[in-house]
C-alpha cells in the first residue's frame, strides 16, 4: 500500500509566525521564529526536525495554548488555541510519570481531570496498558519498570482520553537506539491500526525531533527548519508504504529511505550555506 497525502480541512494551521523575546530593558533581542507558515491536515502525521535553537518546541507550545507568537496567527481546528484542551495529547522527551502512582494511576491521570468515574478510569487505563504490552504491570510503579516500559505507560497515558491530536516532543530521544527504534515501532502499530475503524479519522500527530531518521520512518511529511531565526528549510512529503509498524528496521536500510534521507539534508545543508553566504 503506498503512502498518500491525506485531503481534509486543517487540524493544525500557522500563518506567518514570529516569535520575538527581549528587546526592552536592556535584554538582548532574540527571534525565535520568522515567518512561519504550514497547515497539518486532519489525519497527518508531520513532523518538525531542526537543530537546538530553531523553535520546534515553541511551534508545539503555540499549538497546545501554551504560548502565543509576537506575531501571526495559530488556529487549532480553525479556531484559536485553548489550554488545557482535552482534545490534545502532549507527550514530553521524558516519561514525566508521577513516581508515587502505579502505571494504571498515570494512565488514568487525564480522565481524573476529566472527573471519569473511578471505575471507567480502572477499565480504560488496564486496556490502554494492555494495548502497549503492559498488562500484568498496572499495580507496578515507575522505578519497577524499564526506560522502555515507563516510555510506554506515557504513550497509555497520552492516548487513554482520545484525543484527536497528539503533541509530541522529542517522545523518545532518552531511549537507547535499539528502545528507540522498538517504541516507534509500538507507537506506529497504535496509530496506523486507528486508521478508521469506526468512520474517525486516524488522529493527527505533530511531532517534534531532530532525528531525521526518526521523522523520516514515522511521518507522513517532515518540516526541516533552520535556527537563529527558526525558518522554514524544506517541507517533503514521504512517500514510503504504510502500514510501517512491522517495517520500522526494515525501511531504515531501503534505497528509497537512503534517497529522502539525502535530500532532506541536502536541502538542509544547501539552506544553511546560504544563509551564512548572505550579508
Amino acid at each position: 500500500m503506498t503512502n498518500t497525502q491525506v485531503t481534509a480541512d486543517p487540524a493544525l494551521s500557522f500563518e506567518h509566525i514570529s516569535q520575538v523575546y527581549g528587546g526592552s530593558g536592556g535584554v538582548e533581542r532574540f527571534v525565535a521564529l520568522e515567518d512561519v507558515s504550514f497547515e497539518v491536515p486532519e489525519g497527518q502525521f508531520i513532523a518538525i526536525v531542526g537543530a537546538s535553537g530553531c523553535g520546534k518546541t515553541t511551534l508545539l507550545n503555540m499549538a497546545a495554548g501554551l504560548a502565543e507568537p509576537t506575531n501571526g496567527t495559530v488556529l487549532v481546528s480553525n479556531k484559536p488555541p485553548r489550554s488545557p484542551n482535552y482534545d490534545l495529547g502532549y507527550m514530553f522527551a521524558r516519561d514525566s510519570l508521577l513516581p508515587w502512582r502505579t502505571a494504571r494511576k498515570n494512565v488514568a491521570l487525564p480522565l481524573e481531570a476529566r472527573k471519569v468515574s473511578a471505575a471507567e478510569r480502572k477499565k480504560r487505563a488496564d486496556e490502554m496498558l494492555a494495548l502497549v504490552g503492559l498488562a500484568g504491570k498496572e499495580k507496578q510503579f515507575p522505578a519497577q519498570l524499564s526506560q522502555g516500559m515507563r516510555q510506554r505507560v506515557a504513550i497509555a497515558r497520552t492516548l487513554v482520553s482520545d484525543p484527536e491530536m497528539l503533541l509530541m516532543d522529542e517522545p523518545f530521544a532518552a531511549l537507547d537506539a535499539r528502545t528507540r527504534l522498538r517504541m516507534q515501532a509500538e507507537f506506529l502499530k497504535i496509530w496506523e491500526k486507528d486508521v478508521d475503524a469506526e468512520g474517525r479519522t486516524r488522529r493527527t500527530v505533530f511531532l517534534v525531533t531532530h532525528d531525521l531518521q526518526e521523522a523520516t520512518v514515522m511521518a507522513d511529511r517532515v518540516i526541516v527548519m533552520l535556527p537563529s531565526p527558526g525558518r522554514i528549510a524544506t517541507d517533503l512529503l514521504v512517500d514510503l508504504p504504510r502500514p510501517r509498524a512491522h517495517l520500522v528496521d526494515e525501511i531504515i536500510f531501503t534505497e528509497r529511505f537512503r534517497e529522502i534521507q539525502h535530500e532532506l539534508f541536502e536541502q538542509l545543508e544547501g539552506a544553511v550555506a546560504s544563509s551564512a553566504d548572505a550579508p
